[in-house]
């Protein structure tokens, strides 16, 4: 048996175990957000009283919630009556038209490093909080996909990805939007063949086309990110061309790091290429111009010394550069990708141990999203009033 022939076989039992596996899960094509919101969470989330929202249900504006047929009892609102409430009232949190977008990429070439958990949880919070979110998956491992309830090999073909459009067989990225399961948020999936663009985009080896092969994502992304509020892109883990393209495609960066010595080093050699790379591009008149580059420890445990003393230095080196609040390591985030969910789509109840992760989780996107309005000018009123600017 040749090698070709074993790893085939090795495929074929993996893909049948992995199978098995998604038959235990359900469906994902039938995934459905059973997030529900009581009266008291869905007034705070939209900004209303509790008693103007019963107001309104009471003379029509709104419907009401549904019922148990049992209890009779309100069964809570769902992400897409709570996005009805923010639009009847006007308290959608949205850009104005003259505002740009902001294109977050969540980018570090080393993996491991909790970059797709920051990604998904990142789009998923803009979500819940009324922006109108668009995530793309740019890395061909589509861990972002099937987080989001897409399985790449089953679910997902070549041309429902970036790669047409990357390797000029489509000029609008319009074709890769899909809904999905989360209200107000829409994806552009991967799977294995977007591989295949690496190639394609590093097949001619003219000195000046080398700068332009960093541009071929650019022109789609920013043109489809005008009918959204956020965009966040999730690249590969490694220095690519896909990954240099969404470093073009983006103008914000958010550098994920666990604070472990072997991690941060990595990330430091990620920012050297990074400088270099951005020298280069100015050198040839492509300057970036991010609104914000801001780095986010990640997979902080508490109880190692080391980690608390990484992060404190990490801190006293970067200051403002640096999210406020690190994201901890929990096992409620293997618990979601036993799923092949995010930790906002479990429902633990009461557990003491994925409250904590959900209110350490919430506080990390809040400085993000904080990062975020500061980039339009609309919300610099709202900010200085609640003493945020």
């Amino acid at each position: 048996m040749s090698d070709a022939q074993r790893i085939t076989s090795i495929h074929e039992r993996a893909n049948a175990t992995l199978e098995k596996a998604f038959e235990m899960l359900g469906e994902f094509e039938t995934r459905e957000l059973d997030l529900k919101f009581s009266l008291k969470k869905a007034a705070e989330m939209v900004g209303r009283s509790e008693m103007t929202i019963r107001r309104a249900e009471e003379d029509g504006s709104l419907p009401s919630p549904m019922k148990s047929p049992k209890s009779g009892k309100r069964m809570g609102y769902s992400l897409e009556d709570v996005n009805k409430m923010r639009v009847h009232f006007g308290t959608a949190p949205r850009r104005n038209d003259n505002e740009e977008p902001i294109i977050i990429g969540v980018q570090n070439f080393k993996g491991g490093v909790a970059k797709t958990t920051v990604a998904v949880h990142a789009a998923q919070y803009f979500a819940m909080a009324g922006y109108r979110t668009l995530l793309i998956d740019a890395d061909p491992q589509a861990s972002a996909t099937a987080m989001m309830g897409l399985y790449p090999d089953r679910d997902v073909s070549p041309e429902d990805t970036l790669r047409a459009f990357l390797e000029g067989y489509d000029d609008s990225l319009g074709y890769a939007i899909k809904a999905t399961h989360w209200d107000g948020l829409d994806l552009i999936p991967s799977d294995l063949s977007l591989y295949n663009a690496e190639y394609v985009i590093s097949d001619n080896d003219d000195v000046a086309s080398k700068i332009d092969r960093f541009e071929y994502l650019r022109p789609g992304v920013v043109e489809i990110a005008k009918a959204y509020d956020i965009v966040i892109i999730d690249p590969p883990p490694a220095l690519g061309m896909i990954s240099l393209n969404v470093l073009r495609a983006i103008n914000s960066l958010l550098i994920p790091v666990p604070p472990s010595t072997i991690d941060y080093s990595s990330t430091v050699s990620f920012l050297f290429m990074l400088r270099d790379i951005i020298s280069v591009l100015e050198q040839r008149g492509r300057a970036s111009d991010y609104k914000f580059i801001r780095m986010v420890a990640t997979k902080l445990d508490e109880n190692q010394t080391v980690h608390r003393e990484m992060r404190e230095m990490m801190e006293q080196n970067f200051g403002a550069e640096m999210l406020p609040n690190a994201l901890i390591t929990s096992s409620i985030y293997n618990r979601a990708n036993a799923n092949m969910c995010s930790v906002y789509e479990l429902d633990l109840g009461a557990d003491k141990t994925y409250k904590r992760c959900r209110v350490n989780l919430d506080r990390v996107l809040e400085d993000l999203e904080l990062e975020v309005r500061k980039q339009w000018k609309s919300q610099k009123n709202p900010l200085r009033a609640a003493g945020m600017a």
